[in-house]
């Protein structure tokens, strides 16, 4: 089987690495599930979509754009179709959190001359990969009398930044004989964020240099920490990888590669038959609970505004639009990797440059908590994706008894919707810096536009 590279002409290709700027800019803007929420607006905007909940009249028409906002952290765009929700809508969704260290609620100290903030890392990462890296902290600082503070500091060319020390190699004997889960404890992820006295204090110095310095420049005293969601994330710009510049190496590709490239698709829809749809939520690295998480009720009453926006809401018809609707689940995939190649079993594996992966299902060790696709739905697919010659591939997740992970699919499979996970495969999946190619994130952008066009 040929790459994505091999199929295409050079005007096909030029269209390729223009997309992929355009993603760049996004992975660049969104740090945060915030900020990613943030830049989706500005896009939806500038594409014709209007908040439904700013709206005068919350009346829709076939060919209406709208938009939904969940307590800043995720969102919901439609796009009305000419037939009734009830007939079932076509559904892309992605989320938009990634691996990450948070600060704890208390999280300042000082010791031995230095000002440490204690933090909680978010996620399923290798504790390891996330020391001795220049980071960048982002978030809000909810203040008592209702100011919210933003925060990005560590992106420009003129912040500081901050990080996780490592302990030398030439004192590391211990450390190198215990496991790669114990070789950085979650306790020790300590961040480093100053060293300069206060000449006017009497104790903890330090402390209160840092202390002084966010009162004066961001407005921020000790006890709002309480009410901060403050994130530690690798600073600086996703960059082209390899010398051909073929990939896009960055933070944040899981998922937010399919989040943009679902974005993208919804965007450019203009009157289909079928309802378009694209969620972006948060907390799916922990489980998708909460309320900005997959299983809250947010999807589902946003349906039920649009039920009663453009006919009568039932609970009937809701059930109704849940049961006949189709889902891509919007989610990354393990790509290959020469360098581990025992781990993975090649004939049912995800590559770089081979366009967008299908995984029937996920789970672990006997497919469990999975959502597994049904056939039927899966051939409707092929056949779409084969009409508008997109490149697609089937995956897993790794060798049956080596690991897994999930998604939220089954989540919207509970509703009774046909669901399948498609999306990018990535290397370097939850560690500070993933890889991409761009031929993978091109043909992702194309397969979802043809999913919301095309799925009957």
């Amino acid at each position: 089987m040929k790459t994505v590279w091999e199929k295409l002409n050079n005007v096909e290709t030029k269209a390729l690495f223009d997309f992929n700027e355009g993603y760049k800019k996004y992975l660049d803007a969104g740090k945060t599930e915030r900020e990613c929420v943030t830049a989706a607006i500005q896009l939806a905007k500038k594409a014709g979509f209007k908040d439904f909940n700013a709206m005068k009249s919350k009346k829709c028409k076939a060919g209406d754009k709208v938009y939904f906002v969940n307590k800043e952290k995720s969102i919901c765009l439609y796009v009305i179709g000419t037939e009734p929700l009830e007939n079932g809508l076509n559904v892309l969704g992605a989320h938009i959190d990634s691996p990450r260290i948070d600060l704890k609620q208390n999280p300042i100290y000082e010791s031995d001359g230095l000002v440490l903030f204690e933090t909680h890392y978010y996620g399923g990462v290798k504790k390891y990969q996330w020391v001795a890296q220049p980071m960048a902290l982002h978030g809000v600082v909810c203040k008592k009398d209702g100011t919210v503070i933003t925060v990005a500091i560590g992106e420009k060319e003129t912040d500081p930044v901050v990080g996780i020390s490592d302990l030398l190699i030439h004192l590391a004997g211990d450390q190198l004989s215990k496991t790669g889960s114990k070789v950085v404890e979650g306790e020790d992820l300590n961040l480093l964020v100053g060293s300069i006295p206060d000449g006017k204090a009497k104790d903890d110095k330090v402390k209160s240099n840092i202390l002084k310095l966010l009162k004066d420049q961001y407005n921020i005293e000790e006890d709002d920490f309480i009410s901060a969601e403050l994130e530690i994330v690798p600073a600086g710009k996703a960059r082209d990888y390899g010398l051909d510049r073929s990939m896009v190496m960055g933070y944040g590709h899981d998922d937010r590669v399919c989040a943009y490239t679902s974005l993208m698709a919804i965007l450019e829809m203009k009157k289909p038959k079928r309802t378009s749809c694209c969620i972006l939520v948060d907390k799916e690295e922990v489980g998708s609970q909460g309320n900005t998480g997959m299983q809250s009720r947010f999807f589902e009453n946003t349906i039920a505004e649009l039920l009663d926006a453009t006919s009568t809401f039932t609970d009937l018809k809701l059930r109704r639009t849940f049961s006949n609707s189709k889902m891509l689940s919007s989610d990354v995939s393990a790509g290959f990797d020469p360098n581990y190649p025992s781990v993975y079993e090649k004939k049912n594996t995800a590559y770089l440059g081979m366009g967008l992966c299908l995984n029937k299902y996920t789970g672990s060790r006997g497919k469990g908590g999975c959502n597994d696709a049904n056939p039927e739905f899966i051939a409707e697919i092929r056949q779409v994706f084969d009409t508008a010659k997109v490149q697609f591939q089937t995956s897993e997740l790794g060798k049956v008894d080596q690991g897994g992970g999930g998604t939220i699919a089954y989540i919207l499979a509970n509703l009774n919707m046909e669901v399948i996970d498609a999306g990018v495969a990535v290397q370097n999946m939850h560690a500070p810096y993933e890889v991409v190619s761009k031929a993978d994130v091109y043909e992702a952008y194309r397969g979802y536009k043809a999913f919301l066009e095309k799925i009957k």
